[in-house]
């Protein structure tokens, strides 16, 4: 069983806070092995919000815990609390996966943690967090960042994508699809995907991709070109690279791209196929072609992959 630890206190905000909680404490009812720990870490009688709780431990608890989430703070003119930033400036120190949701980053700069590292937050906060912190590398476009044992990302929903994303890290893709089904949010949003985007996921009939990218889908396997694509949305290739980085905030190619590793990835922690059959079936061609880009785009190849975060039986 894994400690999470959600550090609270005055001036947090209720929904970040409440997030954590709902993706770390229930566990899925498919789950058969071991889930979190989790505990809500702070003074007595927190107020986040316009609501009042009863904390389980002390701040001093985070540095007992193997994962600290930060959750937002609603004044960031003010400098975060002396209590907080010690705790998780003690926690990081005793080896804890430290994690900022929203303007929690701010926690986190104090503390000294992000000093030398790419880091994000809300937008809106993006420039006051480099003014304040010039040894942070604030990174405004992202909706999350993963140093490994640090963790930063943007607003809300951003809040969410990064909570899913540390599950899929413990647990697979496979548990954190049932945790995000059982929230009825997108199962999966990559780090790098654009923080602010002026046009949402198109659901609605009639937009040029709200029938295209579902036929892109299930069609990773041929050798698709942004003038395929093109041609089936009606659209000229500029035209669509317009829609694209609009609604997804990356151009089609990179979009394609990021869902043949997804479809690998899939492949790889829930099925017995070997390589050559998941590059095949992934659109990459060949196994070499594969692992290529495997390694390039998670760091690792897919034999590890698959041996890191292979489903249980």
């Amino acid at each position: 069983m894994t400690s999470v630890a959600v550090a609270a206190t005055d001036g947090m905000l209720h929904f970040e806070l409440a997030l954590a909680c709902e993706v770390f404490g229930p566990p899925p009812d498919a789950l058969t092995g071991p889930w979190y720990d989790l505990a809500v870490c702070g003074p007595r009688g927190v107020r986040a919000g316009r609501f009042r709780l009863e904390p389980d431990h002390g701040l001093d608890h985070l540095a007992r815990a193997r994962t600290v989430i930060v959750p937002a703070l609603a004044d960031v003119a003010a400098d975060p609390p002396a209590d907080l930033v010690e705790a998780v400036r003690a926690a990081h120190d005793a080896g804890a996966r430290v994690v900022s949701l929203c303007t929690g980053a701010f926690v986190l700069a104090a503390a000294g943690i992000l000093d030398g590292l790419r880091a994000t937050t809300h937008w809106a906060h993006t420039d006051e967090l480099a003014a304040r912190y010039p040894r942070v590398a604030v990174d405004p476009d992202v909706l999350y960042i993963d140093n490994g044992r640090v963790l930063t990302s943007a607003g809300k929903a951003a809040a969410m994508d990064l909570c899913l994303h540390l599950v899929r890290l413990d647990h697979g893709s496979t548990v954190a699809n049932i945790v995000a089904r059982r929230l009825v949010v997108p199962p999966h949003r990559a780090g790098g995907q654009a923080q602010f985007v002026t046009t949402p996921v198109p659901d609605e009939d009639g937009h040029p991709l709200s029938d295209l990218l579902p036929w892109v889908m299930q069609r990773l396997d041929q050798p698709l070109t942004v003038e395929d694509l093109a041609a089936r949305a009606n659209l000229s290739s500029r035209h669509l690279a317009r829609l694209f980085h609009a609604v997804t905030g990356t151009t089609p190619l990179q979009w394609l791209h990021t869902q043949r590793i997804r479809r690998a990835q899939q492949l790889l922690e829930s099925t017995d196929d070997g390589i050559d059959a998941i590059a095949s079936a992934a659109g990459m061609g060949t196994a070499t072609t594969l692992r290529r880009h495997f390694q390039r785009t998670l760091g690792v190849p897919p034999d590890t992959y698959r041996r890191t975060f292979r489903a249980p039986p």
